[in-house]
């Protein structure tokens, strides 16, 4: 990856997660601290059918051994173990964990002045299940990065675009 001056004050930046939250998302938090036997998630986002548990890093992989079982006990929604980050980029890795990111790139929409950040991936099937099924998980992503999301520098938000490289 090549990255430019400019591209590292995007990437490396410091941001926050600011949120208030509903009686749901406070018992979802109790449930996942009873579940994980004594982990409690940092941050909870509920978007759609999605529910995303944002752990700190030393508890990612045990929070992550009871994932299979909330995702029964919580059937109808499709849940997902975020390791929190403070640093823009690796918070991007931790929103696809489990796939080959080849490059990040930096990208600016001039009309509605806000940065794009282009994943790209090696496969074309990663990339698939990076975006999610009729695009619903990189719409989750963008829609926490443009409502909960504060980042230090007071940097207008970002969008994550998913894409193949060929």
């Amino acid at each position: 990856m090549f990255y430019t001056i400019a591209d590292d004050l995007i990437l490396y930046q410091v941001f926050s997660f600011v949120k208030i939250y509903s009686n749901y998302e406070l018992k979802l938090r109790e449930y996942f601290y009873e579940k994980t036997e004594g982990i409690y998630p940092d941050f909870i986002v509920v978007i759609r059918q999605f529910i995303f548990f944002f752990v700190k890093k030393e508890h990612y992989f045990d929070a992550k051994e009871y994932l299979e079982s909330i995702r029964r006990e919580l059937a109808n929604r499709k849940v997902i173990i975020i390791r929190i980050e403070k640093i823009l980029i690796n918070m991007l890795f931790s929103f696809f964990p489990d796939l080959n990111i080849d490059t990040v790139k930096i990208e600016s929409d001039y009309e509605s002045n806000r940065r794009e950040i282009s994943v790209y991936f090696l496969f074309f099937k990663e990339r698939g299940i990076a975006i999610g099924r009729n695009g619903d998980y990189i719409r989750a992503v963008n829609e926490i990065f443009e409502k909960y999301v504060i980042f230090g520098n007071k940097n207008s938000p970002i969008r994550v675009k998913c894409k193949f490289t060929e």
